[in-house]
């Protein structure tokens, strides 16, 4: 349904022996409740709006083939051809989706020296910043979409449509706190039940109406716009409903593999859908009337309502991987340095990628009720909702053929037209939708734009900050040279600085040197990187220099999809060689006041916006999980 970043809920992938078909199987079933829960649930209502939404064509003979034959060869352009056999070759370390892409596509390597491009780096930022729209809008169509097959049993449930889902949604939020490895057992299996569900329905149409297999001809597609010419092209916003959450598939290979994901996709998810959507455009060729809700007039009368019970599980798996995928990106940003310290709770103690973060949930509970709300239908949530899933599919497309060039060394003659013609598709799907911004389109665009300009302050942010400490540090050679002629007072225990810059003196040594003139026997100065891969190896993590007075430099590296601990950094420390004992180690943080100003930096208001965040941001001391009882702050005011 929509292009998700990675999802927490996944399981870690395990390494596949040649011959483990066994373990590719059970990780094929895992992913059809996480990939696929997303595209799975297309079918409630793509088909639909081609023929009844604002854009929509009547429902004869021909449009009927032709809206097929152009979902059919969607999904095989789009989902089976770009991204199974291209997009997902392009994998950060094992890692998928448009973060872990940007990381890959941004920096263009010339022997030692390394390049950063800032249009490279802002596309993918804006595409990430997208999927925060989608993680509002496909909870909210997804359930929508499926509580609203009540309303085809009997016109007295159209009331209850609204508040209803919205119990459903707010149920879901409250459970995120517990974590997803319970709930997460049962979403691959009830998803093959799901799947299997769509497959017998259509066949049952299918069977009694062979002729609508003539839509697989792509001819039939190409009819379709001579004859329709600019309202078809309009039509093709409703088709491209039946692929969004293609990019599922690249988010979450890391939790799963590409070959589990790729047996899963061609056995079983592209056949019942397939085979769904046939049944439906059978079922409009005998009566055309039922392109008011086709997917649940496939059903018969005694099975409606389990159909809706079956519609709304799936649609809540759905939901959950964009809001547990919400999370994911949430730390990735965090951790990349786009995005202020924020809350992370482990909801699972062997799954380290299970995740709950408080404040990003309680934002999107409020938004999508809002949505419900205001949209009232999954109808006019559609309007809404392929204006962001074209452009960051676009945006994929155009990283992707950064990492070709770069990386994979593609001369340009074979990259360049595998790429157009992918560009040629995502272009013609955003134009089809781009007139819907009036109607709903400009909800998704609003939200980027607003998440994208605070990630983009905030990195901005933290470079001038770190610029005008750099500036007013002292060179910490300059410091241990002074030493000689005039030695501080040494006191017994270890003192740990934590500073962001791996070779200046950290100000806050400084201050505790000037205000209280003494110097503990043993001095480290931490520094936390983050690096453009998605985990660091354990024996990587941490790297020891010692230095002359009794100072020791300590840089630990942790991935974008990795959360820094200080406990696991001193753990290892010690592996290294490093002594200390904790109940006589005191951590020195500083904590800068921010006060805006008119030199050269960034404008007033975001140098106020950045102000803001810094206040709001969790503290170090909490999100590093430093011992509190151990920690000194001390303060400092800086210009930006």
């Amino acid at each position: 349904m929509t292009a998700s970043p990675p999802s927490s809920t996944s399981i870690p992938s395990v390494p596949q022996a040649p011959d483990g078909r066994k373990r590719v199987a059970a990780l094929a079933v895992g992913a059809l409740g996480i990939v696929f829960g997303d595209i799975g649930t297309s079918p409630l209502y793509a088909l639909r709006e081609c023929f009844t939404g604002d854009h929509g064509v009547a429902p004869t003979h021909d449009n009927v083939l032709g809206v097929l034959s152009l979902i059919f060869w969607a999904l095989i352009v789009v989902v089976s051809v770009k991204y199974v056999v291209f997009v997902m070759r392009a994998d950060n370390r094992g890692e998928g989706g448009i973060l872990a892409l940007m990381a890959l596509a941004m920096q263009r390597k010339r022997g030692e020296e390394v390049k950063v491009r800032p249009v490279v780096v802002t596309l993918g930022l804006f595409g990430a910043a997208l999927l925060y729209g989608d993680g509002l809008i496909t909870p909210a169509i997804s359930v929508l979409s499926a509580v609203e097959g009540l309303s085809v049993a009997t016109p007295l449930f159209e009331d209850y449509i609204r508040p209803l889902a919205i119990v459903i949604l707010v149920g879901l939020f409250l459970l995120q706190r517990r974590g997803t490895a319970g709930i997460g057992a049962i979403f691959g299996p009830f998803m093959v039940v799901w799947f299997v569900a769509l497959a017998v329905l259509g066949l049952k149409e299918l069977v009694q109406t062979p002729a609508v297999l003539g839509a697989l001809s792509p001819t039939m597609g190409v009819r379709f716009f001579l004859e329709n010419r600019g309202h078809g092209f309009l039509v093709l916003g409703g088709v491209f409903l039946s692929v969004t959450g293609g990019e599922a598939l690249y988010a979450d290979m890391g939790h799963f593999g590409v070959r589990p994901i790729k047996w899963a996709w061609f056995s079983l998810v592209l056949p019942a859908l397939m085979l769904n959507y046939m049944g439906q455009g059978a079922l409009l060729l005998r009566d055309p009337h039922t392109a008011r809700n086709p997917f649940f007039l496939l059903a018969p009368d005694w099975a409606l309502y389990p159909l809706v019970v079956l519609a709304t599980g799936a649609a809540v798996i759905a939901a959950q991987a964009l809001i547990s995928g919400a999370f994911s990106i949430t730390q990735q940003a965090i951790q990349l340095g786009y995005t202020p310290r924020l809350e992370v709770v482990h909801t699972s103690a062997e799954a380290q990628g299970q995740i709950y973060l408080p404040g990003v949930n309680w934002a999107l509970l409020v938004g999508i009720i809002l949505l419900v709300m205001g949209f009232k239908s999954s109808t006019n949530l559609a309007a809404a909702y392929g204006i962001a899933v074209t452009t960051t599919m676009t945006i994929t497309t155009v990283l992707a053929y950064v990492v070709a060039r770069e990386r994979w060394n593609v001369s340009r003659a074979v990259a360049l037209p595998i790429a157009g013609v992918f560009l040629l598709v995502d272009l013609s799907f955003f134009g089809a939708n781009a007139v819907k911004i009036a109607a709903g389109g400009w909800f998704p665009l609003v939200l980027a734009l607003c998440v994208f300009t605070l990630m983009t302050t905030w990195k901005r942010g933290r470079d001038i900050l770190a610029t005008r400490l750099r500036t007013s540090s002292m060179p910490l050679q300059q410091l241990l040279g002074s030493f000689g002629d005039h030695p501080p007072v040494r006191v017994p225990g270890t003192a740990i600085f934590m500073t962001g810059n791996p070779e200046g003196t950290p100000p806050a040594l400084l201050h505790n040197l000037k205000h209280n003139k003494v110097i503990h026997e043993q001095v480290m100065l931490l520094t936390i990187a983050s690096e453009d891969v998605p985990h660091v190896p354990p024996e990587e993590r941490v790297e020891v220099i010692r230095l002359e007075e009794g100072f020791v430099r300590v840089i630990s590296r942790y991935g974008f999809m990795e959360n820094p601990s200080i406990p696991d950094i001193l753990k290892r420390g010690r592996e290294k060689g490093l002594q200390f004992n904790l109940m006589s180690t005191s951590f020195f943080l500083g904590r800068e006041t921010l006060i805006p100003s008119k030199k050269p930096g960034m404008a007033m208001w975001r140098e106020a916006l950045f102000a803001w965040m810094s206040r709001n941001a969790r503290s170090a001391t909490s999100y590093f999980r430093i011992p509190p009882n151990r920690v000194v702050e001390l303060g400092a005011q800086v210009e930006l």
